[in-house]
């Protein structure tokens, strides 16, 4: 079992950047797939990024792509959202997620498929 907690979540006029950190406790977080998704006012949960458990794949919804870089580091059991040129519509709760998985080249990108999850970090981008 692993715990996530999110982490750099905050305020911040469009255009601006934020960078989000998941720290996962627990069991060694090499052994899972990992994800951000995010819940806007009055929206559906959404993935935003995924990663494989290795770090070599990573998967990017097509609204962030080009502004949003997902990246692990495993020695330290965190990975992170580096949040760019971000925009009024990035408004959202936005939470950590993780599978585990046996697999080094797959991520994931349904909510069902993640078993774990943080309590989410609001991040309010204003126009």
């Amino acid at each position: 079992q692993v715990q996530l907690v999110e982490s750099g979540g905050g305020l911040v006029q469009g255009g601006g950047s934020l960078r989000l950190s998941c720290a996962a406790s627990g069991r060694t977080s090499s052994t899972y797939a990992m994800g951000w998704f995010r819940q806007g006012p009055g929206k559906e949960r959404e993935i935003v990024a995924a990663i494989s458990r290795s770090g070599s794949r990573t998967y990017y919804t097509n609204s962030v792509k080009g502004r949003f870089i997902i990246s692990r580091d495993n020695a330290e059991n965190r990975v992170s959202l580096q949040m760019n040129n971000l925009k009024p519509e990035d408004t959202a709760v936005y939470s950590c997620a993780a599978r585990s998985t046996v697999a080094d080249f797959f991520y994931y990108t349904a909510s069902n498929d993640y078993s774990y999850w943080g309590q989410g970090t609001q991040v309010t981008v204003s126009s």
